[in-house]
């Protein structure tokens, strides 16, 4: 990940793009692309109350000949991992992933302690892949509401406007889900290249992989209802 305009830059129509981009011989190395993160680290919340983040994002347009390798996510992290709270101990859940230009979305909650604990990690507590017709070629919804006004709290993904995995917090003992999901957040965008989850699914960058795909993203918003 790179500080430079050639991997993350706006388009100049209103939109923030994020463009991996590959030098040399060799299809697993060699590559650049960009990471951004919120520095407000409040978006929460209060017990009681709702909250949901969204953003309108184009992934990047390929297809699974020539895109993979690519992993692009919009995530956030809990603003404990800031002030000394480790990882996955302060809570990481993960709005959109997509690998290898699958045209599929994957929801995941992370927790607890790694390897292993009451959230399955490094895996998480998933939605397994879900399908995302369209999402490499044109904009589409992506949201999570995490929701402290019902008993047991919720959190709820989101693809254009349906709910397609829930987690409820009886699924991880109390201290579990209060140390992952009852504090603020700050939201992340990346495009990574490679990695053990693309592996997982086929495997990374290969001699077909193309440079400069890119993530565009409309626009992202946080919404908060009171309790």
């Amino acid at each position: 990940m790179t500080d430079s305009t050639s991997n993350v830059y706006e388009d100049g129509q209103g939109h923030l793009v994020l463009k991996a981009l590959h030098d040399g011989s060799d299809p697993r190395s060699g590559w650049t692309s960009g990471r951004v993160e919120t520095q407000s680290a409040d978006f929460g919340a209060p017990p009681g109350g709702v909250v949901m983040m969204q953003s309108s994002i184009q992934q990047p347009d390929l297809t699974t000949a020539d895109g993979a390798g690519y992993w692009p996510a919009f995530w956030m992290l809990g603003s404990t991992l800031r002030t000394g709270t480790t990882w996955p101990t302060s809570g990481e859940v993960d709005i959109l992933e997509d690998v290898n230009a699958r045209s599929s979305v994957f929801g995941t909650l992370h927790c607890g302690t790694n390897p292993g604990g009451p959230c399955n990690e490094s895996t998480g507590i998933g939605s397994g892949e879900h399908a995302c017709s369209g999402c490499q070629t044109g904009y589409h919804t992506y949201a999570v509401q995490i929701d402290r006004s019902v008993s047991p709290e919720q959190i709820r993904w989101y693809l254009d406007g349906q709910n397609y995995f829930t987690v409820n917090a009886t699924q991880v003992d109390a201290g579990t889900w209060a140390d992952a999901v009852d504090h603020p957040f700050f939201i992340i965008y990346d495009l990574a290249m490679g990695g053990g989850f693309p592996d997982a699914f086929g495997g990374g960058p290969n001699d077909a992989t193309v440079s400069g795909g890119q993530m565009t993203i409309d626009y992202v918003a946080v919404y908060n209802k009171a309790p």
